[in-house]
Parts: structure tokens; sequence; C-alpha cells
């Protein structure tokens, strides 16, 4: 076990009906200016926007609203959305969505606070911010654990490039959480949830050393519960239980609690999506599954004993002769349970078949948002990183 500091400041109010209190919730943070972030028309279609904004009403907090987000979320977005807060005077972002528009509140909170720089700065590790623009959510859809992370991803449209920065001061003053609002989404939408849900636990579990066995436990429930629930939501979209502990879920898996204790987070497979998400636009969750099992496959020898521990204590899978034959299984176990919820595990099954000149350049872009190197589980390189995509086709 390492030495660890915990910081999770988010106030979470989670259950049915939740979002109808969101006024009275920040006028308690003393809020009176607001500017709602949201995506797409579902918001604003299932009348969740109306119910927000007349919480806000109530309560006489003032607001305005940009939509608009989209998944993988962009720059000039982040641009429009801190001009139009500075002019409105916002005290607040408030995200109405999912990861994605919680991602772009974030940046827009940073980018409002220190108006002096460019924020994507921040993202291309040029500078360090020093205050951000508080930031708040009606959370809809479980999956990023950006509610409660000190995360961001943004896409530079202009690039190409997909970044993701973290620091505490983004962190979220509340997060409000109703698990109805995930029930109109597509099954595909929840599946790639769910995935991303399983990933941010994976990418810490599979380290060298440090770890806590409360840690591993809690990580193992949490991969559990989520597949178990996945395949109940792939059956029954509107089992309400089933979408709670999904969302729960998703939130401890990014708040830092299942890596406690342990030398790092591994994020090799998350950067690997970065890069195809950036060049190709595809959906988070399904890109880290296609290629999940080609990282996997290439590092287990040097991470064995906790691939044999996956495979044992998350996969159930029947010990092979070998650790390495169990490792494997586990590996394969999994994959399996992505097929099961529809999920891809290639880069073709994705939909997308890179070049070798767009692998080289994938791979060459990771490892510069990196700085040259990455991983615990292995430590790679951009060579490393070309020959998972290639593995992955």
């Amino acid at each position: 076990m390492f030495d660890f500091q915990y910081y999770a400041p988010t106030r979470v109010v989670f259950g049915r009906g939740a979002e109808r209190r969101t006024g009275q919730l920040l006028q308690e943070l003393g809020v009176k200016r607001v500017l709602i972030h949201y995506g797409g028309g579902g918001a604003v279609k299932s009348g969740l926007l109306d119910r927000v904004a007349a919480s806000l009403d109530q309560e006489g907090i003032i607001h305005t609203s940009l939509g608009g987000v989209v998944p993988n979320p962009r720059l000039s977005k982040v641009r429009e959305g801190a001009a139009l807060a500075r002019e409105f005077g916002a005290e607040l972002i408030l995200a109405v969505g999912g990861g994605s528009v919680i991602d772009s509140s974030k940046a827009i909170g940073y980018a409002v606070a220190e108006p002096e720089y460019d924020v994507w700065e921040l993202y291309d590790r040029r500078r360090t911010p020093k205050a951000c623009l508080p930031v708040a959510c009606v959370l809809t859809i479980a999956a990023a654990g950006s509610e409660m992370s000190n995360s961001s991803v943004i896409t530079n449209q202009d690039t190409g490039e997909k970044r993701g920065y973290r620091n505490d001061l983004c962190r979220l003053k509340l997060a409000v959480m109703n698990p109805e609002l995930t029930v109109t989404l597509p099954p595909y939408q929840t599946a790639a949830g769910c995935t991303d849900v399983l990933m941010h636990t994976l990418e810490r579990y599979f380290t060298q050393g440090g770890n806590m066995e409360l840690t591993d436990q809690i990580a193992e429930s949490l991969l559990r519960t989520v597949m178990k629930n996945a395949l109940i939501l792939r059956d029954n979209p509107a089992d309400y239980d089933a979408r709670a502990e999904v969302m729960w879920a998703s939130s401890l898996s990014h708040n830092d609690l299942t890596g406690l204790g342990a030398d790092g987070m591994d994020f090799v497979s998350h950067g690997l999506e970065h890069e195809l998400g950036g060049m190709f636009d595809v959906t988070h969750g399904a890109g880290l599954s296609a290629v999940w099992p080609s990282w996997a496959r290439y590092v287990y020898r040097d991470c064995l004993p906790r691939f044999v521990k996956f495979a044992r204590n998350v996969m159930n899978v029947e010990p092979g002769a070998s650790d390495e034959e169990t490792a494997l299984r586990g590996i394969a176990a999994l994959e399996d349970f992505f097929r099961s919820i529809h999920m891809p595990v290639t880069l073709r099954e994705l939909g997308v078949e890179p070049t070798e000149e767009q692998i080289l350049a994938m791979a060459a872009s990771c490892a510069k948002g990196a700085g040259g190197k990455k991983g615990t589980a292995k430590l790679l390189y951009q060579a490393d990183m070309a020959e998972i995509y290639r593995m992955a086709l």
C-alpha cells in the first residue's frame, strides 16, 4: 500500500425527481446568476430543461442557456460558452446532460476564470490554472463519471486532437442525479456508458504494486455490479434499480475511490481511444471496448498477477493450467461480455479501419499527449501504441 490523498468534495443529491430541487440546492450555494449548458434536443423535448429552469425561477435565480454540446465536446463550443458566461455575468455553470456537457462546462469554467489565457493551453499541458468558475450538474447519462471527477476531455476540431486534463479546481460543487432521466437512452448509449464505467475502474485496477485489499474489493465489486446490471438493462431498459446501480457506479468509478493506495493509473486504453475519437468521432465507450482487448493481450505478461486476480475474482473463470492461461481466459471473458451488450471488440466492429499512416499519426499524437510514455500495467511508448492499434484491427 502506498500513501495517498483523497479529495471528493462534490455534494450528491440522488433519487427520483431530484432535478426539481436544483434551484433550492443552488440557492443554498448563494448563486444568483447561472449559465445552463446542455447538449441536443433531448433535454428540451423531455421537458427536463423546463423543469430545471422552473426550479431556478422559483428561487429567483437568473439564468441563460447554451445548447449544442456534442459527443467529444468541441473547443469552439467552450469558447462560445465562455464568451456568453462573461457577458451574462454567470456565477456558476450548470451542466444538464452527461459527460460531454459536464466536460464542456468545466472547460468553460476554466476559460471564464482566467480570460487572459487560451483555455486550450491547459489541455495541451502548456500551463496550470489558478481558478475555475463553479460548476454543477443535473446528470442524464451514467458513463463518464465527470460529475465527481477532477478531469475533463475536450476536442480541438481544428487540429483533430482530443485531450484530457485533470485538476481539482474543476470538481463540481453539486451533482443532481435521478436515475429516471436515463431510462430513455438508446440501448447503444446505455451499453457504451456501462463500458465507460467499467473502464474507469479497470484503468485503476491493473497496476504493478501498492494495492490495498479494501480498494481491490471495492473495485471488483463495482465491476461485477455494473456487468450484472448492464445485462438487466439490455433486456429491461426501464428497470429503475438497475439504472440506479449503474448511475452510482459511474460516480464511484471515476472519483478515485477504486485506485486508492495503488501505484498510479494506467489509462493507456483511454489515451488510445481519445485519438480514435479525435480522428473518427466515435462513441467513447464503444471505442474503449474496441481497443481494450488488444491492450490487455499486449501487456498482460508484464502485469500477470493482476490479470489472474481479475480473471478469478471478477470474471469468475475456471483456472487454466498456468497463470498465463488463466489471465487470457479472463481477457476473453470480458471480451465476450462486451459482445453480449453489443459493444465492439475490434476497430472494424467499431466501424473504422485506419490506414497505417493514420495508425502512426494516432500513436504519435497519443505519445505526445502523454509526454512520450504512458502506463502502469506496462510502460508503453509510441511504437507500442501503434502495435496495439494494429492488433485491434
